[in-house]
């Protein structure tokens, strides 16, 4: 790689405020994955299972960014390759707990499936509003981060009404809808992260 090449990817490494911001977020959704799995494990729900299990990737992801904050341009693109795969693990998940729930017929219990996701929205809205400033300081590293968060806001606005449609209608297929429209988000989301690094990958060839 050339050294201009180099000045078109500046290196991040001393980004102090990043990485203390990209620490802070690895923190806040991996404490709340415990409280969400614990909850979803307990009430039988397929979002909640979805989005816990999405707490835990976006921790992973964040780790994985701090650990690459010091990569070259063409280690960070391998690595947003990588953690594009990562984000589709969720969604598998979903799929498995959304069959087993289909089979099983088990309906949620509607307040603590909303009680829990106004939580989750409040957690994922902290993060993105974390990584806003720095969603194209890392390519496609940080842009995974942030896209994460601010997908995870939008399904946890779909789960605060899931758990109120599930009030009103005690039936299974709100919260069965929710979980399988995260997987969805998901999976939009790491395309658009495999993208950004391709892109980046091509950029930073000699």
């Amino acid at each position: 790689m050339s050294d201009d090449d180099d000045d078109d990817f500046p290196d991040i490494a001393d980004n102090r405020p990043l990485q203390l911001t990209v620490r802070n977020v690895a923190v806040l959704n991996l404490s709340y994955f415990g409280i969400e799995f614990a909850v979803a494990l307990a009430i039988g729900s397929v979002a909640l299972f979805a989005d816990s299990v999405d707490f835990l990737e976006d921790s992973a992801v964040n780790l994985l960014i701090l650990a690459g904050l010091g990569f070259s341009a063409a280690r960070r693109a391998k690595l947003g390759m990588v953690l594009a795969a990562i984000i589709l693990l969720p969604a598998l998940a979903t799929f498995w707990t959304a069959w087993q729930n289909f089979s099983s017929g088990a309906v949620p219990e509607p307040v603590a499936l909303t009680v829990t996701g106004l939580g989750a929205l409040a957690v994922n809205f902290i993060c993105a509003r974390m990584l806003a400033p720095y969603r194209t300081a890392g390519g496609s590293l940080t842009r995974a981060a942030f896209l994460s968060a601010r997908n995870d806001v939008i399904a946890n606005i779909a789960i605060i009404i899931a758990g109120l449609l599930t009030a009103a209608t005690a039936s299974k297929w709100p919260d069965m809808i929710v979980g399988l429209g995260i997987a969805a988000i998901n999976a939009g989301a790491a395309h658009e992260v495999y993208e950004a690094a391709r892109a980046e990958h091509q950029a930073a060839k000699p």
